[in-house]
């Protein structure tokens, strides 16, 4: 966060120690809040301080690209200004576009301004120098902090001298290519490539042996120069069995810190966390104690003001934890932190910038009960958990009982209390809640999920009395979210949540893969039911039932007239795959409302007196088989630009879900005229690679007439800012390149052709 400050004298800060009483201010004067603020960044997280700041009377500036001028942050902030062109280098990594909206914004005198800053240039430690050059305080740690913990090998040789335990490895400055190879050999394969700035997975890679290490190193330093701005990378030991456990520290520029407890983030895709909880299961009260302090001594040790995340890897086979990173921002995941303590993180984070002490000691910080957060992305999990881009065509979710954490009423305060006993604590599960639940959401329905930034949609945060309870709402919750237009983790996260080793709290980093069968089931063949309703949707569609309240001939009379007065028709449907021969589906009205069908499969099935209607363009009531159910049906009709093919993305597609929120896609087949007009659909070679999803050409490695063997890299792509590489799927000799670097391709384009060896 940035702000032009009120004269705000900071005290020199001689010691760090946990907080013991907002008695410790130098001042008992509370200062005020700033008047206004500036968010420097998107989404969700930029709705989210914009929320803290409406509700403390604070005006808020929104900075926005091109792409994003109708996003939701825009729209919801008393002001907006656009910073530049789409891709981040060109505008929210514009230090002087963002310190000229500082300016513009807040210009008067006496206005006070400030910039809330979180992801993009949160970290950034010459920002921070700028800003206070400028006169605009930066709501967040020291410059020195952020250079400190920055640099991950930095702040592990810091937290090394502090006494917090580390991964062993090479953190040094010496970035020779055949140097970091030989300090992998002395470490031992696994290793973990990191880049030594940032966070979120970006620039980090698992290396298994010495043969991947040159490309694996190569790409890492790519995608972090990309996403950081600097290639270099550390090389640790890679810790088989870890869980990913963090605490969420605080700290005043009184000198006052506290631990706001820990956070589970193990379950993670693509070296990125999918799901949070708090507080991380199956922990003891000692051990919780021992994180607390350690994570407080990393914030003593650098002189931490503000919100601060402190990660750790802890070794399942062991129980011993080591030091990873300190993010020196409020995470995206801190919601579930807010739900276990009553606590509005951004609002702290306002007052420790204005000057006034942490709110409360750590005695009285509440532990109470359990919270969820699902992070909502536009990815495909099927397909590598590949990042999705369009519109967001249809989204309906789940109500929220809570714009902000319930409040928690603080423990008492205990001067008698040791810093050691103040953290020895254990969840309070025995106190009695309704289950709550929060959306924070960055889009709505009718907004566009680009390539140029990180796929997240939304963040669905749950509370409960106790893990189990928290685990059921979450379960409920996602159910109740629906989305069409892109690819969601929506249905995988479904699967997560009520998977048996999940729901024991058996979490490693490694779970998604240790557990792919059971999460990632073979996908069956739609029901005769679900068909039979398909069809109904269809049907009922284009031949809506008659009110008994329209008595004229114009709309009583429907075309079937003229064929009599039973309307029948036969309707093909097949799953949302090309290879699949689809089901044709017969439909005979008995009378209005009252079906009788027949499902055509290997095994036909009749349906007889089948009661069916409408009750909205996208619901659908039907009593089948005796059971009385309503579903949800969206339709989505194909681009006009695409010529009628067998490809299912030229067909209207059909999105049926559940009752329990499964989704299931249904494609109806083109008709024989149109697939007649339609020559120029592709005809698929094995050696055809496509883009997996719209997306930057990074490299392309090969040219026309090369020989390559199967598994060779091809061709390098990056969307929102992950790289991907697509490999030969045969061996052969390069026929066609459809792509140049620097090119943005769609969806689907084939960007390589390989001839297969006869």
């Amino acid at each position: 966060m940035v702000c032009q400050p009120r004269t705000l004298v900071q005290p020199a800060v001689s010691r760090r120690r946990f907080t013991t009483a907002v008695q410790n201010s130098l001042s008992s004067e509370r200062k005020p809040h700033f008047d206004k603020i500036l968010i420097a960044n998107r989404g969700e997280i930029a709705c989210r301080v914009i929320r803290t700041a409406k509700k403390l009377g604070i005006k808020t500036v929104a900075v926005y690209s091109e792409v994003d001028a109708n996003s939701l942050h825009v729209l919801e902030a008393d002001e907006a200004y656009c910073i530049g062109p789409a891709p981040s280098a060109e505008s929210y990594l514009r230090m002087d576009k963002i310190i000229d909206v500082c300016r513009r914004s807040g210009a008067q005198v006496g206005s006070v301004s400030s910039s809330v800053i979180y992801g993009f240039l949160s970290e950034n430690a010459k920002f921070a120098e700028r800003l206070a050059e400028e006169g605009i305080v930066f709501i967040g740690p020291p410059s020195s902090a952020i250079v400190s913990m920055g640099s991950k090998s930095e702040s592990k040789n810091i937290m090394s001298a502090a006494g917090v335990p580390c991964v062993p490895g090479y953190h040094g400055a010496n970035q020779d290519a055949d140097l970091l190879f030989a300090e992998a050999e002395k470490i031992g394969y696994p290793v973990l490539i990191k880049a030594i700035h940032g966070g979120g997975g970006k620039g980090m890679r698992v290396v298994s042996s010495a043969s991947q290490f040159k490309d694996a190193l190569a790409s890492a330093q790519r995608e972090s120069l990309k996403s950081f701005g600097d290639e270099d990378v550390l090389v640790e030991k890679y810790i088989e069995r870890p869980r990913h456990i963090e605490v969420q520290v605080f700290a005043d520029t009184l000198g006052n810190a506290v631990s706001l407890w820990e956070r589970d983030c193990s379950v993670q895709r693509r070296n990125q966390k999918i799901i949070e909880e708090a507080p991380a299961p199956g922990l003891s009260p000692d051990l919780r104690a021992d994180l607390s302090a350690k994570a407080v001594a990393a914030a003593k040790a650098v002189n931490y003001v503000g919100a601060g995340t402190v990660e750790f890897i802890f070794d399942n086979d062991t129980e011993k934890f080591y030091f990873m990173e300190m993010n020196t921002r409020l995470q995206v995941e801190h919601p579930v932190t807010e739900m276990i303590t009553g606590l509005d993180l951004v609002e702290w984070q306002l007052e420790v910038a204005a000057g006034n002490p942490l709110a409360l000691s750590q005695v009285q910080i509440p532990l109470v009960g359990h919270a969820f957060e699902a992070r909502i992305y536009a990815e495909n999990p099927r397909n590598d958990f590949l990042p999705d881009s369009g519109p967001l065509l249809y989204l309906d979710t789940p109500k929220p009982t809570h714009v902000f954490a319930r409040p928690i009423p603080p423990l008492p305060h205990n001067d008698s209390c040791s810093e050691l006993d103040s953290v020895k604590r254990s969840p309070d599960t025995s106190t009695h809640m309704v289950p709550s639940m929060r959306l924070e959401q960055g889009f709505t329905q009718g907004a566009q999920i680009g390539v140029f930034y990180d796929p997240m949609i939304a963040k669905l945060v749950v509370h409960g009395r106790d893990r189990t309870s928290a685990l059921r709402a979450l379960r409920r919750a996602l159910e109740e979210y629906k989305v069409v237009g892109v690819s969601t983790n929506v249905e995988f996260l479904r699967m997560l949540a009520g998977n048996g080793a999940f729901i024991n709290g058996e979490v490693e980093t490694g779970f998604i893969k240790k557990h792919y069968e059971d999460l990632f089931p073979a996908v069956e063949s739609p029901s005769a039911e679900l068909l039979a309703q398909a069809a109904l949707f269809v049907a009922l569609r284009e031949h809506p039932i008659q009110s008994a309240g329209l008595s004229t001939p114009w709309t009583t009379l429907t075309s079937r007239r003229f064929g009599g007065d039973v309307y029948e028709r036969t309707i093909s449907i097949q799953p949302d795959d090309a290879s699949a021969d689809p089901t044709r589906v017969s439909l005979k009205s008995i009378s209005p409302g009252h079906f009788d069908i027949t499902v055509h499969s290997a095994t036909p099935m009749t349906f007889t007196g089948v009661l069916a209607r409408l009750v909205s363009p996208t619901t659908l009531s039907t009593t089948l088989n005796g059971a009385s159910t309503e579903i949800t049906i969206v339709s989505q009709r194909p681009p006009p630009s695409h010529p009628a093919s067998r490809a299912t993305n030229t067909m209207e597609r059909l999105h049926v879900f559940s009752v329990s929120g499964t989704k299931t896609t249904l494609a109806i087949p083109s008709p024989a005229y149109l697939l007649s007009l339609g020559q120029g659909v592709l005809t698929l070679s094995k050696g055809a690679l496509h883009a997996p999803m719209p997306s930057l050409v990074v490299e392309v490695k090969v040219s026309i007439g090369d020989r390559v063997e199967k598994g060779q890299p091809v061709v390098v792509l990056e969307s929102m800012k992950t790289e991907t590489v697509l490999r030969a799927e045969v061996a052969g000799v390069v026929n066609a390149v459809g792509c140049a670097k620097g090119e943005m391709v769609e969806e689907g384009r084939e960007l390589v052709d390989i001839k297969e060896d006869e």
